[in-house]
């Protein structure tokens, strides 16, 4: 009904009501869910990058603690033990959903919930009536800029987030921020009780080993199987949300070394192969760089780029990323969406001195990554992490697993031999 209402209606008529419309679609699903985030102690996450990761470190840990909690994030969405992948390509779907989910997490018990916020949710007001106890502000960085207009208004966009934690009934109201990134001084700057800033000096003894991190953090030990500096970040912001909700960083650093995996961040695929294979989201090139460094040695990295016909910018330099990390770069299809899939590799080649090999079917390239792979190298697939579907045009989607079809290439490979 909806898309054929939108296809008969002109946008001229439509686009003064899609304001009211969002923001009371989601009144109504708060009301009608009986205002369940007031009924909960509600730890919002938000940041360019990081925040799926410390949104599945906070509540991963607080489960494993005993607490009746729920997540909300681009990977999962998690009503204590059950958990289901987040299928929507969306982070906060619309009409409602994020009010009836946490409606739903009432009914079943739960005490604490942990919601990973967008820029792009705010658009919809779908960021409201969250009654947020904790913000954890991860970092700033240049994305979304087509979608927003300019930095300025992602930047404007990420601080409503903020503004509704100063709204919130809730006492005490803690700010968790980044203090390493500039922005985060508008972030503590905001009224509320408690204002936690986190830097990486805070880390003290670092260890960063392949394929896991060392660290101590106020005289508590940690030790991770997540690899590089950026997971050190991401559990200094999760420790510190806990610490909100109760929890002793002993417990913390407890839970955090038993986690073997966040899905699609830095996720080993082990199928017995003498190299490793690794799946992950970066979808900036700062988030690139960041992952190709917390591998040393040879890499063999498959490369897309995130969603056709937005952050065209990016694109020849995450090829220049790739091109001086990777001792061979294959690029592939991601999600074109309607835009020309050729010319997006097109543009992230230009950005290279070495002519990459181009291979535009996926699961074909992913293929070729693990043939040319040598005992102690590093394959890294990155791009799309849990994104449960390729995106190509006129809405066709395409259902797909990177660690799926890793696997399944890795046990053919491997039973070959």
């Amino acid at each position: 009904m909806v898309l054929f209402l939108k296809r008969i209606i002109p946008k001229s008529v439509v686009s003064p009501l899609r304001t009211p419309y969002h923001f009371f679609i989601n009144f109504l699903a708060a009301l009608g869910a009986g205002f369940p985030a007031k009924k909960l102690v509600v730890i919002g996450v938000t940041g360019t990058k990081g925040k799926s990761t410390v949104t599945d470190l906070i509540y991963t840990t607080l489960l494993d603690n005993g607490y009746a909690v729920a997540a909300a994030s681009t990977i999962r969405f998690a009503i204590k033990e059950k958990s289901e992948p987040n299928l929507f390509k969306m982070t906060l779907p619309g009409r409602g959903f994020i009010q009836d989910f946490l409606g739903r997490a009432v009914q079943a018990g739960c005490t604490h919930a942990v919601v990973e916020i967008t820029s792009e949710s705010t658009k919809n007001f779908r960021h409201l009536f969250l009654n947020l106890d904790v913000l954890v502000f991860t970092n700033l960085q240049k994305e979304h800029i087509e979608s927003h207009g300019s930095m300025e208004k992602y930047a404007a966009a990420k601080m409503k987030i903020g503004k509704q934690l100063v709204a919130s009934p809730k006492r005490p109201r803690a700010i968790i921020a980044n203090a390493d990134d500039p922005a985060s001084t508008r972030y503590l700057a905001l009224p509320v009780e408690n204002k936690i800033p986190f830097s990486y000096r805070d880390a003290k003894d670092v260890e960063l080993l392949p394929g896991r991190v060392a660290f101590t953090f106020k005289n508590t030990l940690f030790r991770m199987q997540l690899p590089g500096s950026f997971n050190i970040m991401n559990a200094l912001a999760a420790a510190n949300a806990v610490q909100c909700a109760g929890l002793s960083l002993e417990k913390s650093a407890a839970s955090l070394a038993k986690l073997e995996r966040v899905p699609g961040r830095t996720e080993r695929i082990n199928a017995g192969q003498p190299f490793q294979v690794i799946v992950d989201y970066a979808h900036t090139p700062d988030s690139l760089a960041a992952l190709y460094a917390a591998y040393p040695g040879r890499k063999v990295c498959v490369l897309g780029n995130t969603g056709g016909g937005r952050d065209t910018w990016k694109r020849p330099e995450m090829g220049r990323i790739a091109d001086e990390s990777c001792e061979k770069v294959i690029l592939t299809d991601e999600d074109p969406y309607d835009e020309e899939p050729r010319a997006i590799i097109d543009a992230m080649a230009r950005g290279m001195n070495r002519i990459p090999e181009i291979i535009m079917d996926r699961r074909e390239a992913i293929r070729a990554a693990l043939r040319v792979a040598h005992s102690g190298d590093t394959v890294l697939i990155s791009g799309k992490g849990t994104d449960p579907f390729i995106m190509g045009a006129r809405g066709m989607k395409t259902p797909w697993s990177d660690a799926r079809v890793a696997r399944e290439e890795l046990e053919r490979l491997l039973a070959e031999l």
